[in-house]
């Protein structure tokens, strides 16, 4: 259970949401018929190896919710409090999201990061608010509001997706919103310098996209980076955190433009990787993959990875000197824990 009661959320969140938190994707057996427990382990002990403190279990994929609460429960079996378990409300529709969030409690999750469904159409703020509400009121978990494009409301409601004025109105009246995860006018940096200037000094604020992490951190504060595909550059930003955090800003400059070829390879491939308003997982776990975590095969529906992206992945980390996996392609597909 978490470590703090629902009104010391947002204290809780000051004091331990400090670092970088990556993404561990679920990993099933060859047959597809069951998550792979050994392979779900892999993944959780290479995440505490690489510096994460935490991982959020993500939820986007062909997966039950009994089958889900279970993944959430291997990776906080097996990390103990090395890591903090988030969990991903991205469920279908509000209902599933609050029983998501009770299983996703007794499961050992500390911090929620919420979704909204595809089929959720505000036409209002109002809408948003009582969404956003009803979720906080389900749960006593830590809640990171989520600003994003995502969600289709930046042309209805308003350009920055989850407008200043609605965000101070859920603060006000969910006292378990820790944090904001401040992606609001994707792609831009807008976000995240408002929600640090207006609610800095009560929740914490993530940027998550480590292309802007790496230089706004060197002229504002900035305490977490959750939660994004960090794993894709292996131990390598949880690393320039640190420095970042030091004060060691021409290092962390330098890795900044060490970084630059395989960041430019993400930002191109992103058109085709992810269609549809949709996260590509499978994009996601390949990038994992090069670095070491387990890969392997996910249920459809599932978006697809080709050959030349692959490729232009792989070659992006060659040309920044990250070193990744150099098995066949094919390899990912299978797993380095199959069953």
């Amino acid at each position: 259970m978490a470590r703090y009661n629902r009104d010391e959320a947002r204290e809780w969140g000051r004091q331990h949401l400090i670092g970088v938190v990556n993404c561990t994707i679920p990993s099933f057996t060859a047959d597809l018929r069951n998550i792979n427990e050994k392979a779900i382990r892999h993944d959780t002990r290479l995440a505490i190896e690489h510096g994460f403190v935490g991982t959020l279990g993500v939820s986007e994929v062909a997966i039950s919710l009994t089958e889900y609460h279970d993944f959430l429960r291997v990776i906080k079996d097996e990390a103990g409090d090395r890591l903090i378990v988030v969990h991903h409300a991205s469920f279908g529709n509000l209902e599933q999201n609050i029983e998501a969030l009770k299983g996703a409690e007794d499961a050992g999750a500390e911090l929620v990061l919420l979704s909204y469904p595809p089929n959720f159409y505000p036409e209002t703020e109002q809408e948003i608010f009582d969404y956003t509400k009803a979720v906080c009121d389900a749960t006593n978990l830590a809640v990171m509001l989520f600003p994003m494009y995502l969600w289709g409301f930046g042309s209805r409601i308003h350009p920055s997706d989850i407008p200043v004025a609605l965000i101070r109105r859920l603060l006000d009246a969910c006292p378990n919103i820790a944090a904001i995860k401040a992606e609001g006018g994707f792609p831009g940096v807008q976000s995240v310098i408002e929600c640090h200037r207006h609610f800095g000094d009560e929740v914490v604020v993530s940027m998550p996209i480590e292309g802007d992490l790496l230089p706004l951190s060197q002229i504002m504060p900035i305490q977490l980076s959750a939660t994004s595909n960090h794993e894709f550059y292996g131990p390598t930003i949880p690393h320039v955190f640190d420095l970042l955090r030091a004060g060691e800003y021409d290092d962390a400059a330098k890795i900044y433009w060490q970084l630059h070829p395989a960041r430019q390879v993400a930002r191109a491939l992103s058109p085709t990787i992810h269609g549809g308003y949709f996260i590509n997982r499978q994009a996601w776990k390949f990038q994992g993959w090069l670095q070491g975590y387990n890969g392997g095969p996910l249920r459809q529906p599932t978006q697809r990875i080709h050959d030349q992206q692959m490729t232009a992945f792989r070659k992006g980390l060659i040309d920044a000197g990250l070193n990744p996996s150099m098995e066949p392609l094919r390899e990912f597909f299978i797993g380095r824990n199959p069953l």
